[in-house]
């Protein structure tokens, strides 16, 4: 498959559905495809932070230890595929991540917060994060992931202002270096996380905001991009008839970020933008230099952007809960489905992908339930 100037891997937030990721990586690793570009948000910027702070060798052995790790607090118990016994043990397993927290990543504070002074971590969230810097630390080359060949961009929420602020390694008007404190910000969903503190500005969850970063990286495209956005929570969903499932939807609406929506008004945009460029081509010269035709050129992007969605589909048996259910089961499961989605994509997509890129067309490729393409074209 021929790969464009630039390969962006977007993940979303979606707390433990962030192991499907670390199986899509891992597919697009056998499969030779490098990535030179990551971008996350909350435990997508985890797992952002674990391959680009790592050299290529090591990058799937960083990913599979923090995902070890933090499923290592439950047993991995083979159950029988019967949806009651299945919906049973996860929603166990997530309410002892509510009593207990996760191994590496958070534990509940040692007094409720209501007893805690004001304005201290304990009074704003119900657990404490060190772990997770810990975790991050030991796992991430900083220096690495700083100055290396990954672009790096994760997004995070300012309590103050509401906006989303990007940190990115790349960004020229920002003078930062990127630490752990910027990861574990875009991760800090309220009221259980609490809220990270940078240069004075404090930060919460950028899902609040917008669960994925995929506008960033097509706002910031410097040529051709091949982008494989990896969503969480899907936007397209059933019409609930119990209260789990109220609760299950209710978190696919929220966290979605309308992904399709996105990349919809992006192809818009690219079909009036060729309209705008056949128009200035068939102006006289002399037209060509008013301010007004320079200034309809000024607006129009170049370069191409072929954009891979790939969407966790839940199990029948996973509730609202299924995004703090850390069971190693659940893990394992979650892994084996991303690489089976991005193996499902490059065994039928390949050529679909591959045309268009070498035609220098920007297109959208979704693979949706039944296992087929489908592709959108600007």
């Amino acid at each position: 498959m021929p790969l464009p100037d630039e390969v962006a891997l977007v993940l979303q937030g979606g707390g433990a559905l962030g192991a499907y990721q670390a199986g899509v990586f891992e597919a697009l690793v056998e499969r030779g495809i490098e990535v030179d570009w990551v971008a996350g948000i909350s435990i997508g910027a985890v797992n952002a932070a674990l391959i680009a702070g790592n050299p290529p060798e090591r990058r799937l052995a960083r990913l599979t230890e923090f995902w070890e790790l933090v499923s290592g607090g439950l047993p991995n118990i083979c159950l029988p595929d019967l949806h009651d016994i299945r919906e049973a043990a996860h929603l166990a397993a997530a309410g002892a991540v509510a009593m207990w927290g996760i191994p590496g990543f958070f534990r509940p504070h040692f007094l409720p917060s209501w007893m805690a002074p004001a304005g201290s971590a304990d009074a704003l969230s119900y657990y404490d994060t060190a772990p997770l810097r810990e975790t991050l630390d030991r796992l991430v080359d900083w220096q690495l992931l700083n100055d290396g060949p990954i672009r790096f961009s994760v997004g995070a929420v300012d309590i103050e202002t509401g906006n989303l602020v990007y940190f990115d390694n790349a960004d020229p008007h920002w003078k930062g270096r990127i630490d752990a404190r910027h990861v574990m910000a875009s991760g800090a969903l309220p009221p259980g996380l609490p809220p990270v503190e940078i240069d004075g500005r404090h930060y919460w969850d950028g899902g609040l905001v917008s669960n994925t970063p995929l506008s960033h990286v097509l706002d910031h495209q410097a040529g051709d991009i091949l982008i494989f956005q990896v969503d969480l929570f899907p936007a397209q969903g059933p019409m609930p008839d119990e209260m789990t499932g109220v609760w299950s939807r209710q978190k696919d609406i929220q966290y979605s970020s309308r992904t399709r929506q996105v990349t919809d008004q992006y192809l818009r945009e690219r079909r009036e933008h060729e309209a705008i460029a056949a128009l200035l081509a068939k102006l006289p010269p002399e037209m060509r230099d008013w301010p007004e035709a320079r200034a309809l050129a000024g607006v129009i992007e170049t370069g191409a952007a072929n954009i891979v969605h790939l969407i966790y589909r839940s199990r029948a048996w996973e509730s609202g809960a299924r995004d703090f259910e850390f069971s190693r089961m659940a893990m394992l499961d979650h892994w084996t489905q991303g690489h089976e989605a991005l193996a499902a994509f490059v065994a039928r997509g390949n050529r679909l992908l591959a045309r268009t890129i070498l035609d220098g067309k920007s297109a959208t490729f979704d693979l949706v339930r039944t296992g087929e393409i489908k592709e959108k074209q600007a």
